[in-house]
Order: structure tokens, then sequence, then C-alpha cells
């Protein structure tokens, strides 16, 4: 009887799994929230007033408190010292309150509000900030883009303690197993978000005929209630978990300032992290204007308004074909048969491709974007197992750095001079998209698992604290950046549909150069120093 194992939650594929699954859905719903507005940012011109700056703005002050105010330093403190599940939960009540301020902020409400007036009198001068000019706000900003921008403040701060504390809880669950597969599968479903955020925020903004901006975002309210549920489930599996184990997260280890120290004095880290922001502030920031984008540089023409392709049911039915995508190409992963394997495999670029006729058909950029996360669905879990019995993460980054690069100049270059070619212009994007849907795929399935290769365990939360601290400077600073540019480079130009991008798009584009030359660092790095990065995670 003393021989025999004890076997815990995290032993059984199928606890540890639901484990991810229950922080991924979380995600996935943070993920929607985070781009609620970026489909409709001509909707926000015409009925509240952001131009360029004033939506840039807002949308960088997702980061600003994180940035600034260091927000996910002490978030990786609280993460160290209180344990993956308590911070998971305070993170999704964080989202939640800043959800529900953004969603007043743009609701019919709060125009002509006595709250109105005054962030209308108000915020307009921020001392020290306005001199460094890093302000979250400016003169002249409309009021109900600085209270939302508060609020995403708020949300801002719960998404990215949400963020390290799923890397963390991943960890903790699975390490020593299919650790890369895990995260890269979480990040696939998380992703999702996306394409369902692209889908479904100008779904709910025009739903009745109606243009009704706050609509859209009062169906990401109901997500992050929604994702508040999953975290509290999670807390008590991983209560059972520690029970099982006798671990003790709050106890073990206690977080120490001078073991930030092993951190800052590797090259590794360094590396790592400055990677991380380049590649991120390069894909990021562009989500939020993508739609935009394509808007600018498709033909695209709307249908007869009693045709199927304008009715609201078709957005249900692409979205149930996108999720057929998906769910069958990452599950024809995990088939053992090859029968199976190729079956499912085939299903899944059947629909992709009657998903991409749909959105053409459509004539909608929303619906043109929202394949970006279907490619990487479908390859993430094979470039996780791949690092986790292969390796080559560091080489992975080097790929995913030069098919940014690729990807930014045919936006820049290529797809405008398909402008008058309706079929020419929408294949060009969605090839381009799916590329960089792929790219971006090859970063969660090799960066975020190098981390505990770099840093002592008991470090490991502060250590993603530190990298998404450094990330989100990047993700602060580039919307707004493109923004200013894109209200420089078009003077004058009073139509959301017809500016230039390419200023911004040269501008993402030697953000991926940047990594590129990182990623080659990193690899002399690793083979100099041995830190593994290139070696599998299972041995």
């Amino acid at each position: 009887m003393n021989q025999q194992i004890q076997k815990t939650l995290r032993d059984s594929a199928a606890m540890r799994w639901t484990a991810l699954l229950l922080l991924a859905l979380a995600m996935f719903c943070s993920y929607i929230f985070m781009d609620i507005l970026s489909p409709i940012k001509d909707l926000m011109q015409e009925t509240r007033g952001w131009d360029s700056l004033a939506f840039g703005t807002m949308q960088g002050s997702e980061v600003f408190l994180n940035v600034f105010a260091f927000f996910l330093i002490f978030a990786g403190i609280i993460l160290d010292k209180m344990g993956v599940r308590f911070t998971a939960v305070l993170s999704a009540v964080v989202m939640l309150i800043g959800a529900i301020i953004k969603w007043y902020a743009v609701s019919d409400s709060f125009a002509g509000s006595g709250l109105e007036t005054w962030f209308t009198n108000n915020l307009n001068y921020i001392p020290i900030f306005d001199e460094l000019g890093v302000s979250p706000f400016y003169e002249g900003m409309p009021a109900s883009a600085k209270f939302a921008a508060c609020g995403f403040m708020i949300f801002g701060c719960g998404c990215e303690m949400a963020g390290i504390t799923v890397s963390r809880g991943i960890v903790k669950w699975f390490k020593g197993r299919e650790m890369a597969l895990a995260m890269g599968s979480e990040m696939a479903l998380a992703r999702l978000g996306v394409a369902t955020c692209m889908i479904f925020s100008p779904f709910f903004a025009r739903l009745g005929g109606e243009v009704s901006v706050s609509r859209s975002v009062a169906f990401g309210v109901v997500l992050m209630c929604i994702a508040l549920i999953m975290t509290i489930v999670y807390f008590v599996m991983d209560s059972k978990l520690d029970a099982q184990t006798g671990e003790a997260e709050e106890k073990d280890d206690p977080f120490r300032i001078k073991d930030l120290g092993q951190i800052l004095t590797s090259s590794g880290f360094w590396l790592v992290a400055l990677l991380c922001v380049l590649y991120y502030s390069a894909i990021f920031p562009f989500q939020k204007y993508a739609v935009n984008m394509l808007q600018c540089n498709l033909d695209l023409v709307e249908p007869a308004a009693d045709s199927f392709w304008a009715s609201s049911s078709v957005t249900i039915v692409q979205y149930i074909i996108m999720l057929v995508v998906a769910a069958a190409g990452f599950a024809s992963n995990f088939q053992k048969k090859p029968a199976t394997k190729y079956g499912l495999l085939g299903l899944s670029i059947l629909a992709l491709v009657t998903y991409c006729y749909m959105g053409y058909m459509r004539q909608s950029a929303e619906a043109i974007f929202a394949v970006f996360p279907l490619l990487a669905v479908l390859i993430t879990p094979i470039l996780g197992s791949y690092v986790d019995h292969k390796g080559k993460a560091a080489s992975m980054l080097v790929l995913g750095s030069l098919l940014l690069i690729g990807c930014h100049l045919t936006f820049a270059f290529i797809l405008p001079l398909f402008k008058g070619s309706a079929v020419g212009g929408v294949a060009i994007a969605y090839l381009t998209i799916l590329v960089l849907g792929a790219s971006f795929s090859l970063v969660p399935a090799s960066l975020w698992p190098s981390v505990p290769k770099l840093v002592d365990a008991k470090v490991i939360g502060s250590a993603y604290a530190l990298i998404f601290w450094i990330q989100n400077i990047g993700l602060w600073l580039f919307p707004l950046l493109i923004g200013k540019v894109l209200d420089q480079t078009n003077p004058g130009v009073e139509d959301p549909t017809k500016l230039n991008y390419t200023a911004p798009l040269l501008m993402l584009a030697a953000l991926g150069v940047a990594a590129l030359l990182l990623g080659l660092l990193l690899k002399v790095v690793d083979k100099k120093k041995g830190i593994g990065l290139e070696e599998p995670n299972i041995k």
C-alpha cells in the first residue's frame, strides 16, 4: 500500500484539460470585450464623434495603469503571494467593473448627463503626464471617449492580470507534461474571441436597423459575467488540487524583492521580453484598426437590403460555420486514425472556403477580418506539440517575425493595387489575414513555454508580469501612434472609410524587422549559454 502512488487531478488528462478549458473560456470572453469597438470604428465616429485620435487614445488606455501605475508588477506580486485561483477570480471581477463603466460611457444614458458635462470640462490637462506626452486624455477629447477610457483602464488591469494568471495556471497544471500544447491550445481558443467580436459587434450595433454602439458593449458585459463564473469554477478545481498535493501557494516560497534580481540579470529574459513587446505591438494595435483598414482598401458594396446576405440570420449561419472550421481543425490534431484525422481536416478546409465565400457575398470587412484566428486554431496545437517533443522555440519566433513583416507590407503596398478588383482584393485580404494569424500562433506556442526555462519557479508569476508590463508599453503606445499618424497623413479626410493606411502599416512592419533581429540574437544567446530554448519541453 505504501508503494502505491497517489494520483491527483492533474494526473488525469480530462481534469487538467478541463481546468485549461475554464481558463481559456474566461480569456475567450475577455478577448471579445478587448476589441468590442474595433470593428465599429466608423460607427463610433458617426454616432459619438470619435475621430482616429480619440479612438486610438481610448484603445491605448486599456494598458495605461498597467504601464504607468505599474499595476502589472503588483499583479505579479499578488499572483506569487496569493496564488492562481484567488488572482483569477480577482481579475475577472476587475474586468467586469471596467466593462460596465465602458458600457455606460457609450450608452445613450451618458449623453446629456451631468457626468458627461464633468468629463467635458475636466481631465483636459494632466500635470506631468501632459508634459511627458503620455496623458491618457487630451483637450477636446469627447467626454464619452474619456469616460470609456477610464473603464477600459480598469478592464485592462484585470485583463492583463488574467493573462499572467492563466500562464501561471497552465504551468501549475501542465509542467512536465504537454505544456506548450496547452498554452497554444488556450490561445487558439481565446483568439476565437477576436473572430467572435468581429462578427457579433457590428451585428448587435446594427440589430433591428437602428445603430446603437452600446448594444455591442452590453454584449461584451454579459460575456464578462460568464468569465467570472468560469474563474469561480476553476477556483473550486484548483482548491481540490492543492488539497490533494498538500501545496499551499500562498505560503511556500514567499515573494521577495531581491528575487527579481535573477529575472533582471537574465539576458535571455530581456531578449524574450523585448521580442514580445515588438511582436505583440505589431499585432494587437493592428487588430483595433484592421476592419477600418479593409474598409479603406477594398471596394465593398453592400448587398441588397432584401437579400439573404444582408439579413441578420446570415451572421448566425456564418458564425456556426466558423465554429465548424475551428472545432474540426483543432480536433484533427488529436486523432490517431488517418481516416478520421484527414476527414476532419478536410471538413475544416471545406468549411473555411464556405466561410470565406459568405464573407465575400456579405461584402463585410468585419467578416473578412474574422478569419484572422482560424488558421491559428488549426496549427497552434501542431506547433505546441512540436515544441513539446522537438523544441525549436527560438526558430519559430524568427519564422513568425518574417511572416509578420511580409503581411504588413502586403497590406501596405499590394492590397491597394487590387482596390478596383472586387474578387482579387478580397482574395488577397483573406490570404494575408490567414497568414498573419498563423504567424501569431507561432508566438504562444514557442515564447510563453520558454519562460520557465529562464527563471526559477517561485518567481514565474513575477517574470510573466514583467514581460506583460514591457509588452503593455507597446500596447499603450501604438494604438495612439496609429491614430496620430492616420490623422496627420490624412488631413481633411472626413470619411472614415477613405483613409490611407500606408504609413501606419510601414511602422508596424518596422516592428517586425526589429523582432526578427532580436529573434536571431536570441538564437545565438541560447546556443552560447545553453538556455534550452531549442530543446523540447518533454524529454
